[in-house]
Formats: structure tokens, sequence, C-alpha cells
């Protein structure tokens, strides 16, 4: 079997995910990486900003909003992700779409167990289109604009000990059923709160149909022309799908399996090592997401730096490996604490970036949506 060190794993890693090498631009790294981690919206200009060859903010709003060459949706895992257009399509057939039927029947319990309605697919169907008449007639709306337009939308569904509105449930299922897509958000780029428009209005058509076997065997593709190698756990922790897939879609793009995870037949010569480098990354951060068995590049160090629900919080990496963590404090100082040893070179080397990265967010203070021990011990 063929073998691919670790060390050559975190040198690709380097330079794949722009971190040994930056950039050009925002639409590369969202491209090469197959999507931001957009959760948390700070970790789309963080990550960015990590990759990308004297970036701003505003490159990436006006990829996002200007010439739409990106779009914000819901991809692998439920999770939020910023993707080039393609990408959204690949990501929609692949894995967005198995996510209607169980959703779908998810909320028609919920409103029947709820006693709002006794025919809950009925209820949800009529209230669905209601609201994207409401939205083809504004053109774009919040979901309170929304709520008034389609009063049905303002009913609460019981859930455990609380209550969620339907207007979260109905946009939600929408976006999954790629009919809606987040425009501008309400505030700052650290805001959650998006006005929703239609894919058709926003990016000038819906989403391209593309058979599902296809867009999957494509997205491991691209996965692994980036991430690999990877194990089968990987692929299908990052996918979120099931075994027998995780495997079909293997061998449909011809995977060769080497000893430290699977790659691309044309990948399995090494390749040449950057300069040593240093990244920080934010948290929920797509290279630190990446994998699910991480010792080749995380020692053990997952109760200071992920949440217990295994979100990612900022980290440092050193040369391919994490080394510590960073937080911003509330006067905006970044902050790093080393958790393995390095040189005092790497350490000085660490220290400029944090101090490169408190006078690019100057003044402006992130807090991560995901807290981490490490983070909240350094925030203090």
């Amino acid at each position: 079997m063929t073998s691919i060190s670790n060390e050559d794993r975190r040198t690709r890693l380097g330079v794949r995910h722009h971190l040994a090498e930056p950039a050009d631009d925002v639409v590369t790294v969202a491209s090469d990486l197959a999507g931001l981690h957009s959760s948390d919206p700070a970790t789309v200009y963080l990550a960015a900003w990590a990759r990308v060859e004297h970036f701003s903010s505003d490159d990436l709003a006006k990829a996002l909003y200007e010439d739409r060459t990106l779009v914000r949706m819901l991809g692998m895992r439920r999770t939020m992700f910023v993707v080039t257009r393609d990408g959204a399509a690949t990501m929609d057939a692949a894995a967005t779409k198995a996510l209607v039927d169980r959703e779908s029947k998810r909320t028609i319990r919920l409103l029947e167990e709820s006693d709002i309605t006794d025919d809950g697919a009925t209820w949800l169907a009529r209230v669905a289109e209601a609201t994207m008449q409401a939205l083809g007639d504004r053109g774009e709306a919040t979901a309170k604009e929304l709520s008034d337009d389609v009063p049905d939308l303002k009913e609460r569904i019981r859930y455990g000990e609380g209550t969620f509105g339907m207007s979260t449930r109905v946009l939600f299922l929408l976006a999954t059923q790629g009919r809606i897509v987040r425009g501008q958000p309400l505030g700052t780029w650290l805001s959650s709160q998006y006005r929703w428009t239609t894919t058709e209005s926003w990016l000038g058509a819906e989403l391209p149909t593309i058979d599902e076997q296809t867009a999957r065997t494509d997205l491991v593709g691209h996965y692994l022309s980036t991430f690999g190698p990877a194990t089968e756990l990987d692929v299908k922790w990052w996918t979120g799908w099931n075994l027998g897939v995780t495997r079909q879609a293997l061998a449909d793009v011809g995977a060769i399996e080497t000893e430290t995870g699977y790659v691309l037949a044309e990948d399995l010569d090494p390749i040449d090592p950057p300069g040593e480098w240093v990244a920080l990354l934010p948290g929920l951060d797509p290279t630190a997401m990446g994998w699910k068995e991480r010792d080749w590049y995380f020692d053990d160090h997952v109760a200071e730096l992920f949440d217990r629900n295994g979100n990612a919080g900022p980290t440092v990496w050193w040369d391919g490996r994490v080394v510590g963590g960073w937080a911003q404090r509330t006067d905006g100082e970044v902050v790093v604490e080393l958790l393995e040893p390095v040189s005092q070179a790497a350490q000085a080397m660490i220290e400029a970036k944090a101090a490169e990265l408190t006078e690019w967010l100057d003044g402006v203070v992130v807090t991560p949506r995901f807290r981490t021990p490490l983070e909240k011990r350094l925030r203090g």
C-alpha cells in the first residue's frame, strides 16, 4: 500500500489550504476549500484574512452581495457554508437535498403536536407557498417582514421545554429546498441575521439540477483534491453521509487508499514543501474542521480548543500543526497561548501574526459563536 507521511500531509495542508502560500482572492479560497464555514458569520471573514493577500472585508462583501460569485447556503452536516455558484449546485444535490424529506416530516409532526393544525402537511405547503409569494412581491425581506405578510409564520412550535417561531422553520425548509437564499446581513459583517430573497432573483436563475450520485462524486473528488489523504471516517464525517454512500462515492471517484487515507489516483506524489509558516485561524475554520481524525495535526488539546459539541475554537498553527489558541480581548488586542513548544523564531512569527490581526480588526471585537475554554480564559 502506498505511504503518504504525516509530514507530507502537513505540507499539502499548508499549500492547498492557502496558509503557506496565500491566494489572490477569496473566490479562489472558497472554491479550493469546497466552501468556507459560515455558521458563525465572522468565520468567513477571518478565514479569508488568513489566506488572501491584502484581504479587505469589502472584498468578501463584494463577492457575496454585488458580484454574487459566492453564495451562503446550508450544506454538509446541516452546516452553513459560503461557496462558489458551481459549488452551491454540487453541494445542494450532494448533501442539502437529502435533508428535505426528513426535516419536512419533523416540522409536520411538531405542528401537529403543538396543536397548530391537525393536518401539518397541508398547513406547511400552504404557508410555504404564501411565504414565497410574499417574498416575490417584496423582492427581499426579513423574517419579521414576512411574518407581517404571512401571519401563520408567527405561530410558535413547542420544542422541549421551550418554543420557536414557525418563520424560522419555514424559511429553513425553503432554503433547504434551494428556493430561497440569504442575502445581505441586517448589520455589520458580524451579523447573523439576513434578508431573504428567492434563489432565482438573487442568482439570476434557479440552481442547476445535478444527478445526486454525480454530485456526490464531484463533491468527494473536490474534497480529496484539497484535504486528501482523508480516511473513510473523515469523508463520512465531513460530508454527513452514511457509510454506504461514502464508500460508493469513493469508489465512483476512483480514490486510492494509502496508509493514511484516500487520495485521488493522480495525487500520489509528494509536493515540494513551502517555507515555514504560521496562521491564526478562527473558530469553525474549514481546515481545523476538515477531518474527523486529527492526530496528525492536532495533539491532545481537544478539551482546550474545542467546545463540548465538537466545534473548533480559534487556533494557532505552525507548519501544519495546531500549537495553541488565540482570542481577542475586549480592548481589541489579539493574544495567543501556546500549548506546544516552538522555537523562538516561530514564537516571534506567531506574535507578529497576532499583532497583524489586531491591526486588521481595527477595534472590531469578535466573539466566537461557539466558545472554548482557552478562548474564554484568554478573553478575560
